[in-house]
Order: C-alpha cells, then structure tokens, then sequence
C-alpha cells in the first residue's frame, strides 16, 4: 500500500498550496475586511442556485447511467466518451453553444416562435442551473455509471438464478450502490457550483444573480479591496468542506466485494417498457448534450482557415500544460485516494481560483518574474483543481481494492511497490484513464490563472481565444475554439480508452 510519508507530504503540499496563497493575500490586503451591502445576497444565490444544479444533474444522471450500463449497442463508446464534453468544454465556448440553442435566436426560441408559442429566456437563475446541468450532468452520469460497472458481475447472475424481481434486485444491488456514489456526486457538483464565475458573469442576466466568486471578482478587478476578497474566499471553503464532510457521511457503505473481473451478460431490463425507457433516456440526454456541442462546430468550421501561427504556438503551450498537470494530479492522487484525503483534495476547487492566483502572484513576485512562470505555475495550480475530481473517481475503487486484498498482500509480505505493481493499478486502470482524461481536458481549457500570468509569449490556446474574442475576430475566435474542443477531448478520448483497452466500458 501507498507509504504514510508519500500520503503525508502530498497532504502538506495540497495544504499549502490552497491556504498559503489565501494568507499572502491577506498578508498583502493588512486584515479581513467587511462584507458589502450585496454580499450576502450574493451568498443567498451562489447556494441556491448550486443546490438546483447539483440536485438536476444527479436526479438526471441516475436513469441515464442506469440505461448505458445495461444496454450494448453500437456507439456506445464512443457515446460514453462524447458525453464527458460538456464537462471538459471550455466554459466560454459552451455559454456560446447553449446560447446557439436556448438563446433569443437560438433552436429552441425559434421552434417556439413557428409554433406561435411564447419565447424563454436563458438568462437569470434558471440559466445559470441549466448551464451547469449541461456542465455536471455528464460528470454525474459517469460517476455513477463507474459505480454500476463496479458491481461485480455474478451478483447479477446470481440474482437473475434466484429469479429477483426488478423491484427487489434494485433493492439489493442498485440502491446501496447508489446510497454509496450519488450523495458524493452531488456534494462534488455541489462545490464545483458553489465557485461558478463565468456561467454567473455570462448568463446570470445582473446583480440579483451574482454568485460569491463574482462578488470576489468585483473586489480584487474594481475596488482592490483583497481584505474582503478572502474572506469572501475563507466562506466559500468552509461552505465546499462542509459540503464534503456532509457527503462522505452520508456515502459511507461497503461495496459487492471482489468479483471474478469477467464480463457477464445482464438478465434485467430486458422487458419492453425497460428498453424503450432506457433508449428514451439515451436519446434525450444525448440530445441535450451534444446538440449545443454541434452548434460550436458548425459555426468553427468556417474560422479555422483565419488561425495563425500564434494559435498553433498557443495550442502546443496547452498540450505541454495538459500533460504536465495530468501527471503532476495523479501522483498527488494515488496516495490521497481514501476519505481523508478526499476532504483535503476539495480545497482545491473550494477556495476561489481567482485568490488563489493573485496569491501565486504575490508569493512569487519577491523571487522571481511571475509571468516568466506563467505555464509552470498554471500546470500547478491545473494539477490542484483537478484533484478533486481525480480523487472522487479513485477513491471507492482504491478503498474496495484495500479491503478485499489488504490482508491477503499483507499475508504474502509485499512491499508498497509490488502492492502497487501488483494489485493496486491493474484493478485501478479504469478510473485512472477515466481521472487521466478528465485532468487533461480540463487543463486544456483552463481560463484562470493564466490569465492573471500569461503574456502573448507564454499564452495558453483558451487565453489565446479570448483575446481573439476581446479583438472582435470573432470567425477566428470560433476557429480556436473548435481546435480546442478537438484536442480537449482528443486527449480526453485517448486517456480514457487507454483505460478501459481490455475491459468493458
């Protein structure tokens, strides 16, 4: 098993990189400052509207997974693996693309207007939950799908020779599964609301919509105030740590044991009310999913022809970031990856990125240029996001894998290299390709810290488009972001196929 040191110095380094920037800034701001008159209703609406979010996007993903875990048909992996995009999807480019769908002269307004119905509005509260189902939904539905792939396969068996009812095979098998997965899901999308900044900004329709990570935006951009920058920041984390303990509480629960790591065909579901369910669920979050994702490829083609050199030199900075971070999370993940290390890893999306990065800049700046670090420290900080994530997909496989074979390796003697070699990554190979993919992708389209450090020597493919954007090149800017979703879930692809190669998906 993973050594306590390697555990304990990965803690100390998560640790110091999520409150060591919130004390330079409050370090530099000279004390905590007071809330302003907006603040609270900011507060009010960042945990409404994460609850809405959150609360969707599982209650939609249940029936979803359920229907790709027992139904085989052809495209299916390739369908699993398109319906992490919008998760991994620039949060720009998506707006866009929703806005291509849901906006006033989008798809949906303009069937509603032939049909002489009136228009709906994506903008304000309900815009703000729809976008983030469209971000979550899929990240919800894989979550859980992992969760049904990780019943072993002869409790199905078993329960189709003892002539189980669908009511009472749910009960036995997919409801303690899901007692176990969903409440993390939500406690994960949950947090990852809580610190909405460009979904807020783009579709929150004013200040009645304004999240907590908008008003530490107005603090740090308008009014330099960084007293009440973090403290806005130290509310946030203690609402996304509360979030995860209330989750891991409620998640405790034993797996189905160890199987015999075989595919078994499945018995259930096989009436015709099932399949047409299953097949209506497919379609529908399919529909939902990829339509606003075909809208950004449409209006991209066009643009691709206006790229520059300048773009292709940003892209190759991105891959080099992307990679760079994937490594760097998952070697902080592999030790972390128990409940513990699960609550820790959740500051580094709780704490706001924006303090987190005028923190880096803070620390840095007496030592050394900080835009001349702007891709290392980016890689850093990309590891650090993505690390929540990488540990809610790795955690109940590694803890399953200890309880089922701790004793028995502990019997034989190995050594925490041979546990590793062994035992711990071959049954973790799933997950990690899985976690792998999903660190790349969203490191490919990260806009955050880079904006603060980046410099048009040192730019990212997402920044490189958003200054595309502020130019008014906007065929140009449609051309990146279509080369951006390409690679984002090339590398998304390719990760998590190398994860499932010799195993069902």
């Amino acid at each position: 098993m993973a050594s306590r040191p390697v555990a304990v110095i990965a803690a100390l380094a998560v640790a110091g990189l999520t409150l060591g920037p919130v004390a330079a800034v409050l370090a530099r701001a000279g004390g905590w400052a007071a809330l302003g008159p907006g603040d609270l209703d900011a507060l009010r609406f960042t945990v409404w509207q994460a609850l809405l979010s959150a609360l969707f996007s599982v209650a939609l993903a249940i029936p979803a997974a359920r229907a790709l875990a027992r139904r085989r048909f052809a495209g299916r992996g390739l369908l699993v693996a398109l319906l992490g995009a919008p998760f991994i999807l620039p949060v720009i480019v998506a707006v866009l693309g929703l806005i291509a769908v849901f906006g006033q002269n989008g798809l949906l307004n303009g069937a509603l207007r032939a049909a002489g119905l009136p228009t709906v509005s994506i903008y304000g509260l309900h815009g703000v939950v729809l976008a983030h189902v469209f971000f979550n939904l899929p990240l919800a539905t894989r979550m859980i799908l992992q969760g049904w792939l990780a019943i072993p396969a002869e409790r199905f068996r078993l329960a189709a020779s003892l002539g189980l009812t669908p009511g009472a095979l749910f009960r036995m098998l997919e409801w303690p599964m899901l007692l176990r997965i969903a409440p993390s899901a939500f406690a994960v999308i949950f947090v990852i609301c809580l610190s909405s900044f460009a979904v807020a900004l783009t579709l929150g329709g004013g200040p009645r919509a304004t999240t907590v990570e908008l008003a530490i935006y107005q603090a740090v951009r308008f009014e330099f105030d960084l007293g009440r920058a973090a403290l806005l920041a130290v509310i946030q984390l203690g609402l996304a740590m509360a979030a995860g303990l209330v989750a891991l509480v409620l998640a405790r629960g034993t797996g189905f044991g160890a199987g015999l790591d075989r595919q078994v065909a499945r018995w259930d579901g096989q009436g015709r009310a099932a399949r047409l369910g299953d097949a209506a669920w497919i379609v529908l979050v399919a529909a939902f999913l990829l339509t606003p994702l075909a809208m950004v490829v449409a209006r991209g083609v066009p643009g691709l022809g206006q790229l520059g050199a300048d773009a292709w030199e940003a892209a190759r900075h991105s891959l080099l970031v992307a990679l760079a971070s994937t490594a760097l999370c998952l070697a902080w993940a592999l030790p972390l990856a128990t409940r513990r290390g699960e609550v820790l890893g959740l500051a580094g999306i709780a704490v706001s990125p924006l303090v987190i990065g005028t923190g880096l800049f803070l620390i840095v700046r007496p030592f050394a240029n900080p835009f001349a670090l702007a891709l290392p420290v980016t890689t850093l900080v990309n590891a650090l996001v993505a690390l929540p994530f990488a540990l809610r997909i790795l955690a109940p496989q590694a803890e399953a894998v200890r309880r089922d074979f701790g004793r028995l390796s502990a019997g034989l003697g190995l050594t925490p290299l041979a546990w590793l070699r062994l035992v711990l990554l071959p049954r973790l190979r799933r997950p990690l390709g899985f976690a792998a993919g999903l660190t790349a992708a969203l490191s490919m389209g990260d806009l955050g810290v880079i904006a603060l450090f980046g410099d048009p020597d040192r730019e990212t493919l997402p920044l490189h488009v958003y200054r595309l954007m502020g130019a008014y090149r906007t065929e140009a800017a449609a051309g990146g972001a279509l080369v951006l979703l390409a690679l984002s879930l090339g590398l998304f692809w390719a990760f998590d196929r190398g994860g499932r190669v010799g195993a069902e998906a």
